[in-house]
């Protein structure tokens, strides 16, 4: 069964940056999209960025375009999150996603998730 375990986040100041890795077990992850996906308190789950299983071909949400990097290393069964230029609004637990369609993980519709990563950036 494949299993997904979020690891990276933390608290920082605006402005900052930081890297969420996501570890793919159970599985190899050049089988498999990937995406990320956040969850303020209070408010419903956002997809933030997806990959295709080549990695060639990525898409952001408009939120996270620019300032987001997602990517992954199949050799090494991770896939990433880069964010730079930190606002207090990209405060949420951080779900990475997997599935065998780009569309299943932009969609939110994927097989499987992890348990979350909490980035918190403070003003």
């Amino acid at each position: 069964q494949v299993q997904l375990v979020e690891s990276g986040g933390g608290l920082v100041q605006a402005g900052d940056s930081l890297r969420l890795s996501c570890t793919l077990s159970g599985g190899t992850f050049s089988d498999y999209c990937m995406g990320w996906y956040r969850q303020a308190p209070g408010q419903e789950r956002e997809y933030v960025a997806a990959l295709t299983r080549s990695g060639r071909h990525t898409d952001y949400a408009n939120s996270a375009a620019g300032r987001f990097t997602i990517s992954k290393d199949n050799a090494k069964n991770v896939g990433y999150l880069q964010m730079n230029s930190l606002k207090p609004e990209d405060t949420a637990v951080y779900y990475c996603a997997a599935g065998q369609t780009i569309q299943s993980v932009q969609t939110g519709s994927a097989p499987f998730w992890g348990q979350g990563t909490q980035v918190t950036v403070s003003s």
